[in-house]
């Protein structure tokens, strides 16, 4: 408003009516700066759902750059600094880093990479954190068994038996069980081959002739639809509190690390479990070669008698 004031400047204070055309112009421009926004908002989110990432990911994007622009307004260094600095405020460093991977993808999409945010470091830590035991695995799948809880029983076993991600669980159908695997398409557009072990085939093929499933998707609601991800960690927790298991380490997360920490104590071939799980960096798989805190625990108390 100053700005146009300056540019319409009259000799003597000025009238009412020119009070109001200036109004009227400065309202103009903020319109068209919002809808330009809002515009190039929806582009980036079409953009962002042809690029194979998860459609969670595409959401927190998109919801992210949102945010950015309704609290800060214009894109330049100052506010993306301003930001980063409330983010790093008021989140932890993987939280921050998302964000700013939203925001860096955003400044890539519409040509402004040099203004891209540098990601903030996170600590590394030297075990893994919350991963049920084997010992808690084995016992939550014998609890849902005796209860008659048959759906959740093989939910958690094909979790822990194919380290798939709940996202990738849902889409396994009845077919995918007579051959024995699914292929999905991973982030970066390549097929990776989720294999299901011959005894959780034998099992879950004797389970759905005895549902009278012939075809289609496994996992359904009392509706007959596909269950959420969102319900499937909701219903672990009141597994978890129900047999009266910590809730820390009953996520569907959780299980897919047990698959590689099972892998690698009868198997320790880093470079196919890199595969197995999708992962794009053997680093990123490298951590399963880490103990739980609670197994570096038992070690110390057993080696340690000086």
């Amino acid at each position: 408003m100053f700005i146009i004031y300056n540019l319409f400047k009259p000799a003597h204070s000025p009238s009412f009516r020119q009070l109001l055309i200036m109004f009227d112009i400065f309202s103009y421009i903020v319109t068209v700066f919002i809808i330009n926004q809002c515009s190039m908002v929806t582009k980036f989110k079409n953009h962002l759902a042809k690029t194979n990432l998860a459609k969670n990911t595409v959401t927190s994007y998109v919801w992210t750059v949102q945010y950015f622009l309704n609290h800060y307004g214009e894109v330049n260094k100052k506010n993306l600094l301003a930001y980063k600095g409330y983010l790093v405020e008021n989140f932890k460093p993987q939280t921050v880093n998302l964000r700013l991977q939203g925001i860096n993808k955003y400044l890539e999409f519409t040509k402004q990479e040099k203004l891209k945010v540098k990601f903030v470091k996170v600590q590394q830590k030297n075990f893994l954190e919350n991963v049920i035991s084997d010992a808690d695995y084995k016992f939550l799948k014998a609890q849902l068994k005796a209860d008659g809880y048959d759906e959740w029983y093989f939910i958690v076993w094909f979790m822990a038996a194919t380290g798939a991600r709940v996202s990738e669980l849902l889409h396994i159908k009845a077919e995918h069980i007579q051959i024995g695997h699914l292929d999905l398409y991973s982030k970066g557009g390549k097929i990776r081959r989720l294999y299901i072990p011959k005894n959780l085939r034998t099992e879950a093929a004797k389970w759905l002739r005895e549902i009278g499933l012939t075809s289609g998707y496994i996992f359904l609601n009392r509706f007959g639809q596909r269950i959420t991800t969102r319900g499937i960690a909701s219903q672990l927790k009141h597994f978890a509190e129900k047999y009266g298991m910590n809730k820390e380490v009953v996520y569907p997360h959780s299980f897919r690390h047990r698959f590689a920490k099972n892998f690698l104590d009868r198997f320790n071939d880093l470079a196919l479990l890199a595969d197995l799980m999708g992962h794009e960096s053997i680093e990123t798989t490298r951590i399963y070669l880490r103990r739980t805190a609670s197994e570096q625990q038992k070690i110390v108390d057993k080696v340690v008698n000086w």
